[in-house]
């Protein structure tokens, strides 16, 4: 079991430490050391502990770690990833709060932070293409994607509420499936 909880530790860590740009970047980062090199998980259950991460109160990152930790290790396992997640941020932010402010003034800091934020959309971007592929699989839930961005681009409705609606739609969904297939 120890060894377990400090395989948990490591990786997060490890994915904590290379992450950069929220927790849309880390899937790609998550898909490949849970899914293929641990088999912790399938890349269902990663796309789902992720969306229920996403819908949960907190950072993305640190949910997704919390959830994959707990059913790994239970509720060690989850204390364990989450702290593997959380360490390597807390240091570099204590690293770079003590030294950035100094250095904000340079052209040369102020250009490679535009750089980097212009290499994160398109980290980000590769993570919606990649969950779009595996989420948007058959007309309901195209037809939720376009609602969604509705909701959310035209009528600018919280995305709590928007979620909720999602998770009601696909229960309406699935009962109506149920019931067809009997």
């Amino acid at each position: 079991m120890l060894k377990k909880l400090f395989m948990l530790f490591l990786t997060f860590a490890k994915i904590g430490s290379i992450t950069f740009g929220g927790g849309l970047t880390m899937l790609p980062l998550l898909t490949r050391e849970i899914v293929e090199k641990k088999k912790w998980a399938t890349e269902q259950e990663l796309l789902d502990y992720y969306a229920v991460g996403q819908c949960t109160p907190g950072i993305i990152a640190v949910n997704t770690a919390t959830f994959i930790g707990y059913y790994q290790a239970g509720v060690l396992g989850g204390i364990f990833a989450t702290l593997g997640m959380v360490t390597p941020s807390i240091i570099i932010i204590v690293i770079v709060a003590s030294v950035l402010q100094q250095f904000m003034d340079y052209q040369i800091v102020a250009s490679a932070l535009m750089g980097i934020r212009a290499v994160v959309c398109a980290l980000l971007s590769h993570t919606v293409i990649t969950l779009a592929k595996k989420s948007l699989v058959d007309v309901v839930t195209v037809v939720l994607f376009i609602i969604g961005l509705v909701l959310c681009f035209v009528l600018d409705v919280t995305p709590i509420i928007i979620v909720i609606i999602g998770g009601i739609a696909g229960v309406i969904v699935g009962k109506i499936k149920e019931v067809h297939s009997k």
